[in-house]
């Protein structure tokens, strides 16, 4: 018995991500509330906050002097199983913090903290897939230190460095399995100011392979899965003295995780910003998350499918350097067929996705 469910594990876990947060798949946006606005388009060209040293690390070398930002991203799931509605959705935080300091003209430092991948999915211990999938909880906290060089008024690049602890937990009937790991990953990114007025900016994640063991049910267990690597390509224009424009197209390697059979997958956003006044801007947004997991290949623990995003923020300057973001997300998704085990109906999914960040710069 053992045995079988351990040749499970890896399904299990990729069942228990694939969906959590942001984007489709266990890719996760959600590491600032000042890009929840805009629905995250511009994410590598932006650069108006020290969170870039997530999406772009590159783009430090637009902020001068010292600046931290942090912030919480919280998510709220409904996953309505039908027949019976049963909600298997619950609420998440999300937590960043980030600071980055020009050590001299050209040369810009940085470290983040953030939670790229959460999880926490729960269901009542009889219900029709119990066997399948009852608690499902996955948490990490990534600690990313970064620098960036810039090479010209037109040429940054970045360079930073992942450290990713892992902890797991899945429970359905009779199996409870606890696992962890702490791995290591990188990303890049490059930044091009074109003009005054617009930027391009491109940044690369690498896969993070997890080795992660524990116990299941007592005995020693151990599994390996890796966080897909992902390309973002993101351009920033100031189209007017009140108007900012934003774009973003993400791609997204799942078909290059070891053994399991997914789709690559993309996401495409677009977003804008307007100046009220000399202390206030209003953002938008909207975007396109296609999902790496068919119908064939989706289950109980997190039944993922395609979502549009439609975004709404604003943000306040207070003094001559402090600065507030606030964002709301509803996130619409595709109803999503299951046929895991006894458990076969439909889905009926949707999130709200709220979130507030204090940046400061001096």
């Amino acid at each position: 018995m053992i045995k079988t469910t351990m040749r499970t594990l890896p399904a299990m876990l990729l069942l228990a991500f694939s969906g959590v947060s942001a984007a489709a798949g266990f890719q996760s946006l959600e590491q600032n509330a000042s890009g929840l606005g805009t629905a995250y388009a511009g994410s590598a060209a932006v650069a108006d906050n020290a969170s870039t040293v997530f999406f772009n690390p590159a783009a430090m070398t637009q902020l001068a002097g010292f600046h931290f930002s942090a912030g919480v991203v919280g998510v709220s799931e409904r996953h309505d199983f039908r027949p019976g509605s049963v909600d298997g959705g619950e609420n998440m935080a999300l937590p960043n913090a980030y600071l980055t300091w020009q050590l001299t003209p050209n040369l810009s430092a940085g470290i983040g903290i953030s939670r790229p991948f959460m999880l926490d999915t729960r269901y009542p211990a009889g219900w029709l897939g119990a066997a399948e999938g009852i608690k499902s909880e996955l948490k990490t906290v990534n600690i990313n230190p970064s620098v960036a060089y810039k090479l010209n008024d037109t040429v940054s690049l970045g360079l930073g460095l992942d450290y990713q602890r892992m902890d797991v937990q899945l429970t359905s009937t009779g199996n409870v399995l606890k696992v962890d790991d702490n791995a290591l990953g990188w990303n890049a990114g490059a930044l091009f100011t074109l003009s005054p007025a617009m930027r391009v900016g491109v940044a690369y994640r690498s896969k993070i392979e997890h080795d992660l063991s524990g116990r299941l049910n007592g005995a020693a267990a151990r599994t390996d899965i890796d966080t897909p690597a992902s390309f973002t390509l993101s351009v920033w224009q100031q189209v007017s003295d009140r108007w900012e424009a934003m774009g973003d197209l993400s791609y997204t390697r799942w078909n290059a995780i070891d053994g399991f059979d997914l789709d690559n997958s993309w996401r495409l956003a677009w977003g804008a910003a307007y100046k009220y006044s000399d202390s206030a801007k209003l953002k938008f947004g909207v975007a396109y998350d296609r999902s790496p997991v068919s119908d064939s290949k989706r289950g109980v623990i997190m039944p993922d499918n395609d979502r549009l995003w439609l975004s709404l923020g604003g943000q306040w300057k207070f003094g001559r350097a402090s600065v507030v973001d606030v964002g709301y997300a509803y996130r619409y998704q595709r109803d999503a067929k299951v046929a895991d085990g006894a458990a076969v109906g439909k889905y009926d999914s949707a999130a709200h996705v709220v979130g507030v960040q204090y940046s400061v710069g001096f």
